[in-house]
């Protein structure tokens, strides 16, 4: 059960976001037109403090000198001196936490590259932006930046001091405390629900709920993802006969560690699970990274061949991100492809990103499979995935993860957004008497 990664920015719906609440912005540009250019589009969105720097020395000398650090920082890559690189990993070096809006004239390939250094380091970048900069672009950006506060204010960081041990997991585990949450999976072209992700949740009595890259690692590590998985698989297909009896008929996927593709027990006890429910194994998708077949590969591709033969889908999870991609399709029945969210998350401003994106989907469509993409989190995006032949989608736009309980009132308000989702694919409206 690979950790799950967390998106940058979180939306449960289709609803217009609020003006940013954001009052100082720090420029730091060499070219005073383009500081300047930046400063009235800044003063148009309402930013009424801004500062200027000429290179990373400058800037890093003004953040000193400031009382109260400014909110935002644009940072140009070319610059005399200290470049755009240089003062971003000094920014880390020195632990100035502030988010970043990269912007330069440079080729989008070496731009976006300097996005995933600076999300590397640990800092929030809000956009990686080509210049001119235009007052959309910027104002999409301050956007991001409101709804990660936003985000925040609404789940609070779990102090990650606090020890979680092998017995703890172990007895979570056994009481019932690992429980399931939802995240809807979407047709791109009309909206309409089509399936779930299954994600393990703590619900710790003490500490609240415990993310799961805290603790999926450590089942891993104190051999308790067997029983895990277990735990999640049988809890997601009671759900999923629960809603089969509402008439609600979902495609439920359940995250797969390595690990388990060389055990010998599991198939039987999934097996078992199927039968208990009353299940389909079609209705049921197991989701496996990249890298997980190749510590026995014997073992790991007879358990995936006999998952198929059962019925069930396989989708390669994370595609994208590993090294074997390629080879791993020829070699295992894959059903569904899963794109990583690293190449859905801003594709639509990013020209490489398009191209990548659009050659897994036509080769997709050669194959027979499903494509599912995960994280998004704009309409723009969302549209991309329309015109580009995507099938499903995932992400905070549509919906976060919630538990079972809570899908019926999503749905209805899912509904309602429906006709924006679809765009130029909905349906005309009927004529009024």
């Amino acid at each position: 059960m690979p950790v799950e990664k967390q998106p940058a920015a979180e939306k449960q719906s289709i609803v217009k976001t609020k003006g940013p609440h954001i009052d100082s912005l720090l420029i730091v540009d060499d070219s005073v037109v383009q500081r300047q250019h930046a400063a009235v589009l800044a003063r148009e969105l309402g930013i009424t403090l801004i500062y200027e720097a000429g290179n990373g020395h400058e800037a890093l000398e003004l953040l000193a000198m400031l009382t109260v650090p400014p909110a935002l920082l644009i940072i140009d890559l070319e610059m005399p001196g200290m470049d755009g690189v240089e003062l971003i990993q000094q920014l880390q070096q020195r632990k100035i936490d502030i988010p970043i809006i990269v912007a330069s004239s440079r080729e989008n390939a070496l731009i976006s590259s300097v996005e995933t250094m600076t999300q590397a380091l640990g800092l929030n970048v809000l956009a990686a932006l080509q210049k001119p900069l235009g007052i959309t672009q910027f104002g999409n950006a301050l956007k991001r930046m409101d709804a990660l506060g936003n985000t925040a204010a609404v789940e609070p960081k779990l102090d990650m001091l606090t020890p979680v041990g092998e017995l703890d997991l172990a007895n979570a585990i056994a009481q019932g405390q690992i429980v399931a949450y939802y995240q809807p999976k979407v047709d791109v072209h009309t909206g309409m629900i089509k399936g779930v992700e299954a994600l393990a949740r703590w619900q710790h009595p003490e500490m609240g709920m415990i993310p799961p890259d805290r603790f999926i690692p450590l089942a891993e590590q104190a051999g308790l993802i067997h029983a895990l998985t277990l735990a999640i698989t049988d809890q997601a297909l009671a759900q999923t006969a629960s809603w089969n009896k509402r008439g609600l008929r979902l495609t439920v996927a359940i995250n797969l560690s390595p690990l388990l593709l060389d055990s010998q027990e599991f198939l039987p006890e999934v097996f078992e699970l199927l039968e208990r429910h009353a299940l389909m194994a079609e209705q049921v998708v197991w989701e496996i990274t990249e890298s997980s077949v190749v510590a026995n590969l014997a073992s790991a591709l007879g358990m995936l061949a006999r998952l198929r033969l059962k019925g069930f889908g396989l989708s390669i999870d994370d595609y994208g991100t590993g090294f074997s991609s390629m080879q791993q399709l020829a070699r295992i029945p894959f059903t569904e492809l899963k794109i990583d969210r690293s190449f859905v998350h801003g594709a639509h401003e990013k020209h490489h990103l398009r191209v990548i994106l659009q050659s897994a989907f036509d080769m997709a469509s050669r194959l027979n499979l499903v494509t599912v993409a995960e994280g998004v989190e704009t309409l723009d995006d969302w549209r991309l995935l329309q015109e580009s032949g995507c099938t499903l989608c995932q992400g905070f736009l549509i919906a976060r993860p919630m538990p079972a309980s809570e899908l019926p009132q999503w749905l209805k308000g899912h509904h309602r957004n429906l006709r924006e989702l679809r765009g130029a694919y909905a349906l005309p409206k009927p004529p009024t008497k």
